[in-house]
């Protein structure tokens, strides 16, 4: 698994990406940048797509204890959320988790970085709950 989403009904993507930045900042975190997929890879390769956005997200006291941990724990920082629309009034939002970050670092994770990723999974996951779609694990399958 390497995240977990929640599906919003009856909502327009713009509303969901409001709610979703809303969630976000009531867990701490805050939006560092935001990429508009469709319009890239319409600018860049003419390609019509639905809407889909990437946010980084960051919680600034728990970026800070990471790099204190692990200074080079950067490349693997903001966490990102997705928020793409499945079908129109259906849109999905997509959590990294954070616990993620901890394996790719395999042995070097003290207990610093473990406290760190429970607690950025903790409000991730609580920031997805707030949204009150159906929530699912993302595997890599």
């Amino acid at each position: 698994m390497y995240g977990f989403t929640t599906t919003l009904t009856d909502t327009s993507f713009e509303q969901a990406l409001a709610r979703t930045v809303d969630a976000l900042k009531s867990e701490g975190f805050g939006v560092l940048s935001e990429i508009d997929v469709q319009a890239a890879l319409q600018d860049k390769l003419g390609l019509a797509m639905r809407p889909y956005r990437i946010l980084g997200a960051c919680k600034p006291t728990l970026a800070h204890q990471a790099l204190q941990a692990a200074p080079d724990i950067g490349l693997l920082l903001p966490c990102n959320v997705i928020v793409r629309e499945a079908s129109p009034g259906q849109i999905v939002v997509g959590f990294l988790d954070p616990q993620i970050m901890v394996r790719l670092v395999g042995s070097m994770v003290g207990p610093e970085l473990q406290a760190v990723a429970d607690a950025a999974e903790q409000h991730l996951r609580s920031a997805c709950a707030r949204l009150s779609g159906s929530t699912t694990a993302v595997s890599t399958v």
